[in-house]
């Protein structure tokens, strides 16, 4: 299985950006798909995840409000909409799914935002 994410780079503060990360390589569908992020000096975090077919949705607490993650109508395509960028959300920022039991993450994509 292999997840690769798109759609990082430099914004300004008060901008979007919208990551993709497609998965290949599994019939199966993806129980949880999310978004992670590690900042320097930093431990990862998750962002936000969806479950099962996109019904339930859970964000940090320092996303709410601004990021937006969905399915895309690809077998297990994840998005994660960001709008009103801030400094603080400067990262790498990494898709993870968990198909059966397994989890599985892709390369990461740099997110830089300016102030």
């Amino acid at each position: 299985v292999q997840l690769q994410a798109f759609g990082g780079g430099l914004v300004q503060a008060g901008g979007s950006l919208r990551l993709s990360c497609a998965t290949s390589g599994t019939a199966f569908t993806a129980n949880f798909m999310g978004w992670y992020r590690q900042a320097p000096g930093k431990q990862r975090e998750l962002v936000a995840n969806i479950v099962g077919g996109g019904n339930s949705t859970n964000y940090a607490d320092s996303v709410k409000g601004r990021f937006t993650i969905s399915r895309g109508n690809a077998k297990n395509t994840v998005y994660l909409q960001m709008n009103s960028l801030k400094p603080e959300d400067t990262a790498v920022y990494y898709c993870n799914v968990i198909i059966v039991t397994i989890t599985y993450w892709g390369q990461g994509t740099q997110v830089t935002v300016s102030s």
